[in-house]
């Protein structure tokens, strides 16, 4: 007789797991329900602690700690009714007070025992130390086997600036400490998705960022663990990562770090360039444990019945392909000194599929075996603010980058990376500038990081002759900025956008901002929201909201001017007909399409309910 219920057909894999989901915050067991048989897991290890000054005295800033290990996995089988024990890594701690200069401590790895088998999230390596130290290598982060290593810590003696320590394959290495002479400030801490950040030169020495952490659902929420802890600086102390990493901390005002984030794995702060600017622990580590809901194969009907009564019979499942349009923020442009003018910024990273132009398209987004109803989180960048009026030379700032389904992971997660500012690089690269003190300015890089098809272009390169300044345009979605002539011409214009019909009419999006001049020339910004570049007589253009256009490049008679600031993004998710889209918070929208496909338009952040 067949084992289920006199039906012949394949063997039953069941889940009546409810999706319960249990987070375990301290060491314990974790006890399934009876018809519990698949569970996903998520753990995460304990964070590095920054690494601490010399105490008493006025010595460099100290590396920040590495987040502890991100290790997700799904489809885990276990027993009904059975406990499994839990091991939550505690996060590092500071070296007392009596040991100057000294490393952080390391975190402590996070467990889960199934069966035979150990679970292990590794732990975060302790930031760098300060000189005076009792070696060189206590300046250097602490590696990590699995999770994310330590910032190196600083000298502003005799010995040589710490590196950043090593990462794992559950996280990424430790930002390095500036290699100037005298440098102050220590590197940001590695994270789950990122590594850290270098320190800034002296003499204003800044920490590094920590690196950002990686986002996960499992609980519902979408919720950002492991982000590496800031380094210590002397103006500013780095910022921590996405993910519950600590801010490092600052000799202004002396203030201390800041510890990362309890049950986020995050890394501690490292110490400021000042013996009251302390250090910081890591933040422990947690285990989350999700119950399954899953049937396959012939079922009789009483057993149907019996869980549908129990309600643990799972729904229909379904499956769609979703096609998509993400812009991310355009570049701002810098400010101007008097007489001179600066690169247009590039345009945000251009990723889209099913429309647009062919070689840009990539493909649609499959989901499948889903019960319905499930939530997406929306990223939509912001445009790069213009450089200071108060300031030259200032550069501006780069766009934000715009996300689909940010808890996700790839190939169902697309991320569009910030147009550049002023000769930085990004989705699409900012233009350069005419080189009035340093020599012309190169063009940013497009496409960076790198995807294919390609996010986007190179900024123009600036131009500069005894007839006038003129700067290069921002690069976009389908052309290179323009270069800025050298003699005395116009500035280049900003690179071509990308036409799209997603919503039906033909739209252009992520053009590049036109570079200036200092005369009459008016520097085109490119189709797709691309700002104008400023000119004699003509202010320099904000790029368009919600196109990622690139900022036009600032120009300046007198006194310095402020730059402009890049267009929003946008993202734009067209879903077959028979699926139903909503939108969150209202200010985003739906609509259908005349041939009945569905679409949502998001113009800030939000989710995206489909079912």
């Amino acid at each position: 007789m067949a084992g289920n219920g006199g039906i012949i057909g394949p063997t039953n894999t069941t889940s009546f797991g409810k999706n319960k989901v249990t987070s375990k915050t301290s060491t314990g067991a974790i006890t399934t329900q009876p018809g519990t048989r698949v569970i996903d897991a998520l753990l995460v290890g304990g964070g590095g602690a920054g690494g601490r000054n010399a105490d008493g005295i006025f010595d460099g800033g100290a590396g920040g700690g590495g987040a502890g290990g991100y290790l997700s996995q799904t489809s885990l089988s276990v027993g009904g009714n059975t406990p499994y024990t839990a091991t939550i890594g505690a996060g590092g701690t500071v070296p007392s007070n009596a040991n100057p200069g000294q490393r952080g401590g390391d975190g402590n790895n996070s467990t889960l025992v199934i069966g035979c088998t150990t679970y292990t999230a590794g732990l975060g390596g302790g930031g760098g130390g300060t000189e005076p130290a009792p070696s060189a290598s206590v300046l250097n982060g602490a590696d990590a086997p699995l999770g994310s290593g330590g910032g190196g810590g600083s000298s502003d003696g005799p010995l040589t600036p710490g590196s950043g320590g090593s990462g794992g394959p559950q996280g990424n290495a430790g930002g390095p400490t500036s290699s100037s002479t005298q440098n102050y400030a220590g590197g940001g801490g590695g994270g789950a998705n990122a590594a850290g950040t270098a320190s800034a030169d002296s003499p204003n020495a800044n920490g590094g960022a920590g690196g950002a952490g990686t986002a996960n659902s499992i609980t519902g929420s979408c919720v950002t663990y492991a982000g590496g802890g800031g380094g210590g600086g002397n103006t500013s102390g780095g910022a921590g990562g996405a993910g519950g990493g600590g801010t490092g901390g600052r000799t202004a005002s002396s203030t201390d770090a800041t510890a990362g984030g309890c049950n986020t794995g995050g890394g501690g702060g490292g110490a400021g360039r000042a013996s009251a600017a302390n250090a910081a622990n890591g933040g422990s580590g947690i285990v989350i444990v999700k119950e399954i809901n899953k049937a396959s194969g012939v079922w009789s009907m009483q057993d149907q019945i019996d869980q549908l009564e129990n309600g643990t019979w799972p729904k229909p499942l379904i499956s769609y392909s979703l096609n998509y349009l993400v812009v991310a923020g355009g570049g701002g442009s810098g400010s101007a000194k008097c007489g001179y003018a600066s690169g247009g910024g590039g345009a945000g990273g251009y990723r889209a599929s099913g429309y647009g132009p062919s070689p840009l398209q990539g493909s649609a987004l499959p989901f499948s075996n889903l019960e319905g109803g499930e939530s997406y989180v929306v990223t939509v960048g912001g445009g790069g603010a213009g450089g200071s009026s108060g300031s030259h030379p200032c550069k501006g700032a780069a766009g934000s980058n715009s996300i689909f389904n940010a808890c996700g992971s790839a190939p169902v997660k697309i991320t569009s990376t910030g147009g550049g500012q002023t000769e930085g690089n990004g989705g699409s690269g900012g233009g350069g500038g005419p080189g009035v003190a340093t020599g012309v300015g190169s063009g940013g890089s497009g496409n960076t990081p790198p995807v294919s098809p390609p996010q986007g272009n190179n900024g123009g390169s600036g131009g500069h002759s005894s007839g006038g300044t003129a700067s290069g345009g921002g690069g976009g979605a389908t052309a290179a900025g323009g270069n800025g002539s050298t003699g005395g011409g116009a500035g280049g214009a900003g690179g071509a956008g990308a036409p799209n019909t997603i919503l039906g009419p033909d739209s252009s999006y992520a053009g590049g901002g036109g570079g200036a001049n200092n005369n009459a020339n008016n520097p085109s910004g490119g189709a797709g929201g691309g700002g104008r570049g400023g000119s004699c007589g003509q202010t320099q253009q904000n790029g368009t909201d919600n196109t990622g256009g690139g900022a036009g490049g600032g120009y300046s008679g007198s006194p310095p001017s402020a730059g402009a600031n890049g267009g929003s993004g946008v993202v734009i998710i067209r879903a077959p007909s028979d699926r139903t889209l909503a939108v969150s918070p209202g200010t985003n929208s739906t609509s259908t399409h005349p041939g009945g496909d569905k679409l949502a338009t998001f113009t800030v952040s939000g989710t995206l309910t489909v079912s």
